[in-house]
C-alpha cells in the first residue's frame, strides 16, 4: 500500500523515449526508424500491475497485435484500433487533448490510488498509458515520393481498457445528458443493430417500452462511484465526458463506464458555449448547449443519469436519489 501510494502519488513526471529501427531484410522500401515516448511511465506501468489481468506482460502482448477499429458514436475523427484480443483500445487525441492529459495525470493518479486503497468504487473508463508515436520511413519509399528527407508521421495515442470486454452487448447507449443533436436516427431505424451507439433522445423514446432496468443495490452503487467521479473531473474543469452503458441481452447485465475525459473547459469550450447559447448558429429550439461548465456540465449529467434507470422493487430497501449538486 505504501509504495503504490508512494509511486501513483508522485508528482513528478517521468517520460521514457525509445527509438528503434525496423530492417526489414529483404524489403528495402519498408525500412523505418521509430521513436515511442512513454509519458508518466512508472505511474501508469503500476497502475497497469494493480488493474490489468496477469499485469504488465499481459498489456504488452495484447499491444502487440492490435487492428484498426471503426468506432461509431463520435465526432472527433479520432484514429481507433483494438488489440485483437478485444481487451483494449487506442486511440488518437488532439495536441489539446494531450496538454491536458499531462497537466491532470497526477490527479488522475491520486484518484485511481484512492480506489485501489479503500472500498471507494469507479466508473472512469481506465486509462492505462500515454504515448507519442513517431515512424520515419527511409530509403526507396522516400525517394519515391521525390523526397530527400526522410517521411515521418507522428501520432499522440492513449491506451484504454475496453468496457465490453468479456461480453456482448446488443445495444449501446452514449449518454451526456444534454438535449442538444442528441438523437441517431440511424441507430433508430436499425434497433437491432449492435454495432450502432445510440443516444440520449434515443434511450428518451426506448425507455416507454424497454427501460433499463437496475435492482436497488447496483443502482446506488453506481450513483455513489458518479458522484466521486464526476465531482473529481469539476474539479480539473473537465466536461464532455459521456457514461457508455452496454445491455447484455443474454446475461441481463449492464456495463457502464465513464469514458471521454480529456477535455478540460478551455477557451474555445468556452467559445462554444456562448455561441450556442447565442443562438447565432440556429440550433435544437433553445435548448441548452452540450458544452457548459464543469460545474453544470456535472449537475446535469448526474441528474440526468438519474432519469434514465429504473429502480425495480427488490428485498433491499429502495434508497432516496443523491441530491446532483451534492
Amino acid at each position: 500500500g505504501e509504495w503504490l501510494r508512494c509511486l501513483l502519488l508522485c508528482d513528478a513526471p517521468e517520460h521514457i523515449t525509445h527509438v528503434f529501427e525496423d530492417e526489414s531484410p529483404g524489403m528495402p522500401w519498408a525500412r523505418a526508424r521509430a521513436s515511442v515516448t512513454a509519458y508518466f511511465a512508472p505511474q501508469f506501468s503500476e497502475l497497469r500491475r494493480r488493474v490489468v489481468a496477469d499485469g504488465e506482460a499481459a498489456f504488452l502482448a495484447s499491444l502487440c497485435r492490435c487492428s484498426p477499429w471503426a468506432a461509431q458514436g463520435g465526432k472527433s475523427n479520432a484514429y481507433f484500433a483494438k488489440t485483437r484480443d478485444d481487451r483494449f483500445v487506442i486511440k488518437s487525441v488532439s495536441w489539446s487533448e494531450k496538454a491536458s492529459l499531462l497537466s491532470t495525470a497526477p490527479a488522475y493518479f491520486e484518484h485511481m490510488a484512492k480506489v485501489l486503497l479503500s472500498s471507494q468504487r469507479t466508473c472512469l473508463s481506465k486509462l492505462l498509458g500515454l504515448f507519442t508515436v513517431t515512424i520515419k520511413q527511409q530509403g526507396t519509399s522516400a525517394a519515391l515520393r521525390g523526397r530527400d528527407r526522410d517521411v515521418a508521421s507522428t501520432l499522440d495515442l492513449i491506451v484504454m481498457d475496453n468496457v465490453f470486454y468479456g461480453m456482448t452487448p446488443s445495444r449501446i447507449y452514449d449518454l451526456k445528458g444534454s438535449e442538444r443533436n442528441r438523437f441517431n436516427e440511424a441507430a433508430a431505424a436499425n434497433p437491432l443493430d449492435a454495432a450502432e451507439v445510440h443516444l440520449d433522445d434515443n434511450l428518451r423514446r426506448a425507455s416507454i417500452t424497454s427501460p433499463l432496468l437496475v435492482e436497488p443495490s447496483s443502482f446506488r452503487q453506481m450513483e455513489l462511484a458518479l458522484w466521486a467521479d464526476t465531482q473529481f473531473l469539476a474539479s480539473l474543469g473537465i466536461m464532455d465526458y459521456s457514461l457508455l452503458v452496454g445491455i447484455d441481452q443474454h446475461s441481463n447485465v449492464l456495463a457502464v463506464a465513464v469514458i471521454d475525459y480529456v477535455r478540460q473547459y478551455t477557451w474555445d469550450k468556452k467559445m462554444e458555449t456562448w455561441i450556442k447559447r447565442s443562438g447565432m448558429l440556429g440550433g435544437d429550439n433553445g435548448k441548452e448547449p452540450t458544452i457548459v461548465s464543469p460545474k453544470q456540465y456535472m449537475r446535469r449529467f448526474r441528474a440526468a443519469i438519474q432519469s434514465y434507470f429504473t429502480v425495480v422493487p427488490a428485498a433491499a430497501e429502495v434508497c432516496a436519489l443523491l441530491d446532483p449538486d451534492s
